[in-house]
């Protein structure tokens, strides 16, 4: 379901968007609709990836190997 908004923009700047989307075969509304879609898009993305990074962070990694000291070896008290 779409939805009109109103929005407040310099009339310079709207002049110039009228160009480019003329020269884009579009509207303003189009040109502003995608950008505001793809920057959403960009943020879903961003936060499933953090959310995916911050579970792997949390599991922890199996860099393999086996432990054969102790810390006791290690440090002298």
């Amino acid at each position: 379901m779409k939805q009109n908004i109103t929005l407040s923009i310099e009339k310079e700047l709207i002049k110039k968007g009228k160009i480019i989307a003329a020269r884009k075969d579009t509207s303003v509304s189009k040109m502003i609709s995608n950008l505001l879609k793809d920057m959403v898009y960009q943020e879903d993305r961003y936060e499933s990836a953090m959310r995916n990074a911050l579970s792997t962070l949390k599991k922890g990694f199996q860099l393999g190997g086996r432990v054969t000291w102790k810390r006791e070896d290690l440090y002298e008290r």
